[in-house]
This record gives C-alpha cells, sequence and structure tokens, in this order.
C-alpha cells in the first residue's frame, strides 16, 4: 500500500499524518488521544496544551500496562491450564496403554 497522508484534529490543532495503514485507523486513534485530551483538560485547571498532552499520555500508558499485564495473566493461565489438559491426556493413554502418536482427531 502507497503511503498516503491523512489530517486529523487533536486539541484545536491540525495534523497530517503519513501513513501506510488505515486512515480509519487512524483516524480513531485521534479521535482517542483528542478525547484522553479533553478529558484531562476538563478535570484540571491547565490551560497549557504540551501539559495536557503529556498527562493525557501518562493515562494512555497506563491503559496500556494494565491491558499488557492483563494480558500476561490470561497468557500464563492458558499456559498453566494448558499444561494440566496436556498431564491429564498423558495419564488417559497410559490407563488405555495408547501412544500419543496412535491418537488420532477427525478434522
Amino acid at each position: 500500500m502507497a503511503e498516503q497522508s491523512i489530517r486529523v484534529e487533536i486539541y484545536n490543532q491540525t495534523y497530517n499524518i503519513r501513513s501506510d495503514g488505515d486512515n480509519e485507523y487512524i483516524m480513531r486513534l485521534a479521535e482517542y488521544v483528542d478525547s484522553k485530551m479533553r478529558e484531562i483538560s476538563s478535570g484540571t485547571l491547565t490551560v497549557d496544551s504540551l501539559k495536557v498532552a503529556i498527562l493525557a499520555a501518562l493515562h494512555i500508558a497506563d491503559e496500556f500496562h494494565q491491558l499488557k499485564n492483563q494480558q500476561q495473566q490470561t497468557d500464563a493461565q492458558l499456559a498453566s491450564r494448558s499444561a494440566e489438559m496436556t498431564e491429564m491426556l498423558d495419564h488417559i493413554f497410559k490407563q488405555k496403554d495408547i501412544k500419543p502418536q496412535e491418537f488420532e482427531t477427525e478434522q
């Protein structure tokens, strides 16, 4: 895909973004950043857009890291559950005297 330029508005400033990605996605990202900045500015007394941007970036980074931690916990739970299931299957195979390579599933 060829590189394109898209205009977005964030916190009353217009930016031209060059991207070879999905323009709709970039628009959604810009809208999200804009909404975070407006949310921050409505809850603080500062009108300095740089300070608002930094506070919004910190909030977005916090959201990202919380989601990342949740994903890591989910991955660990799935790995643990998978290991349990493998152990159970091995136990069943041993009881039935079936070798795992003899076990076939229909697809």
